[in-house]
């Protein structure tokens, strides 16, 4: 069933939970996430990042998320992830989507702030809830990315306290945008970690002693379970979850297509359901973790 974020979020604190956000950037990802959720019996949400149009349209996009959460038997929020745009985010509401985030995080504080109170202003106006972000999440998508020491290094930013979230700052933010969900940087990376994560989990807890609302975590995949786990205690009540899941998948295909070799046949019809029950059980996973469940 179709669901809000603000909806699925409210479960999520009620429960001290985290709802799994899992990206779809084609019909199977998205299969596998709505079996995943049914047979655990979670809420969830489905993303759509606008760095996947190469892979899929938000058009196209839009038409597949709402297909699964119609007919789920779990509420589903349909997620834009990383709008890079007021027009971007105004596009997404009139496909469908029930929440948006915007993420002009790169810009200065103050037109962060800016920009996101606009995206807030429209979006509440017609009942979609609304994602922002403040701090610095690493990047580290084709394996070569950033780490905090890496950044530390760079002239942008002058010491760690101007990549992790501050407990002030994400008071001053929500007190002024009104956003409903904020994904706050305590040192997790987008993609595959090259080196060690180097978490700060207590800043969770000071931010949420400052600012009392639901915290998002992004680069998720590849944490520990207790890391996972530790970061739900303290207050992450959504986490994005997307690399892990689709190298799941690949490498399903691979160790398959790998047995085929020496046949004569192989059918492509065979192929996607392969990658299908590979990131349905990551996923399962994932969300067990993130329900304390495992």
């Amino acid at each position: 069933m179709l669901a809000y974020l603000r909806d699925v979020l409210k479960t999520a604190e009620k429960e001290k939970i985290a709802i799994g956000a899992f990206n779809v950037p084609n019909w199977e990802s998205a299969e596998a996430v709505i079996q995943a959720a049914e047979e655990t019996e979670r809420p969830v949400i489905l993303n759509y990042a606008p760095v996947h149009a190469p892979f899929l349209s938000m058009n196209d996009a839009a038409e597949i998320m709402l297909y699964f959460a119609g007919k789920a038997k779990v509420p589903v929020c349909v997620h834009l992830d990383h709008g890079d745009s007021f027009d971007r985010c105004m596009q997404a509401i009139r496909l469908g989507f029930t929440s948006v985030m915007i993420d002009a995080s790169s810009l200065p504080y103050e037109e962060n702030v800016n920009v996101t109170t606009a995206v807030v202003r429209a979006a509440h106006a017609v009942g979609v809830s609304v994602e922002a972000e403040v701090g610095h999440i690493f990047a580290s998508v084709t394996g070569v990315g950033e780490t905090p020491a890496e950044v530390e290094t760079k002239d942008s930013f002058k010491n760690i306290n101007d990549v992790y979230t501050q407990p002030e700052t994400a008071k001053d933010f929500k007190e002024r945008t009104d956003v409903d969900a904020l994904a706050i940087a305590f040192g997790t990376s987008h993609g595959i970690y090259v080196t060690k994560p180097v978490l700060d989990l207590d800043r969770i807890t000071k931010i949420r002693a400052a600012v009392k609302m639901p915290f998002v975590m992004h680069g998720g995949s590849g944490l520990s379970t207790e890391q996972f786990q530790t970061a739900v205690k303290n207050g992450i009540r959504k986490i994005n979850y997307y690399t892990y899941m689709t190298l799941s998948g690949g490498r399903a295909v691979k160790s398959a297509l790998d047995k085929m070799a020496a046949a004569d046949n192989v059918f492509f019809h065979d192929i996607p359901n392969i990658a299908i029950q590979a990131m349905k059980e990551n996923v399962k996973q994932a969300i067990l973790t993130f329900s304390n469940e495992i």
